[in-house]
């Protein structure tokens, strides 16, 4: 299963450890997904999505699933 948020696209990036001794090491820096259950009035069902945490946050500002996916030009059936 990818780490990649369903509704941002968010992945994985990739950077540095950097110690004390500046010697560097690569390292990846994951993104925070959840698996959270997203109740849809307008089917009157719920619907369970691999989102970011940061997805999860601007859903819930802007009032509900349905009305994020509006507001980025995306369907239901683009994220499930």
């Amino acid at each position: 299963m990818a780490r990649k948020c369903k509704l941002t696209g968010k992945g994985p990036l990739s950077g540095n450890n950097v110690p004390f001794s500046l010697k560097k090491t690569k390292r990846r820096f994951l993104p925070n997904i959840q698996t959270k259950k997203v109740f849809v009035p307008e089917l009157g069902r719920s619907v369970r999505l691999r989102m970011s945490t940061r997805a999860i946050r601007t859903m819930d500002k802007k009032g509900g699933l349905m009305q994020y996916l509006r507001d980025e030009g995306l369907t239901l059936k683009d994220v499930t």
